[in-house]
């Protein structure tokens, strides 16, 4: 027996508010890329789009594009420190605050991950800045 379950949007709007939310951090971690990106802020703090690019080794509007998507989700913060922009994890929701516990024990046992770690501890803060 298949019931199809409806909820009606207008009557919940508490629960689907948050639902859509929470879709969305989801969604923004469904890409290589992004996944990357966030383990190095999860390990780093803040970093700058030109660290970045570096250790992934792809062109800044790439990395731009990436870091645009997260911002958009909610993920990542910027602040302006002089001509350079800075990224930071953002973990103000409990949501977040407790995927970014898992996916800083999960995403760090990935090879490629730890090779991005090992990569962006040998530089230097805003060496690869021009």
């Amino acid at each position: 027996m298949n019931r199809e379950i409806t909820l009606d949007a207008s009557a919940h709007p508490d629960i689907i508010a948050p639902m859509k939310t929470t879709v969305q951090y989801f969604k923004a971690l469904a890409d290589e890329t992004r996944l990357r990106i966030v383990a190095l802020l999860l390990c780093s703090r803040e970093l700058c789009v030109c660290d970045i690019t570096a250790t992934l080794q792809l062109p800044q509007s790439t990395v731009s594009r990436h870091l645009a998507y997260l911002k958009n989700a909610g993920w990542v913060t910027d602040r302006r420190e002089g001509v350079w922009i800075v990224y930071t994890l953002s973990t103000d929701s409990p949501i977040k605050f407790q995927l970014a516990g898992v996916l800083k024990q999960l995403l760090t046992e990935l090879p490629v991950v730890a090779a991005d770690l090992k990569k962006i501890s040998s530089f230097a803060k805003g060496a690869n800045c021009a």
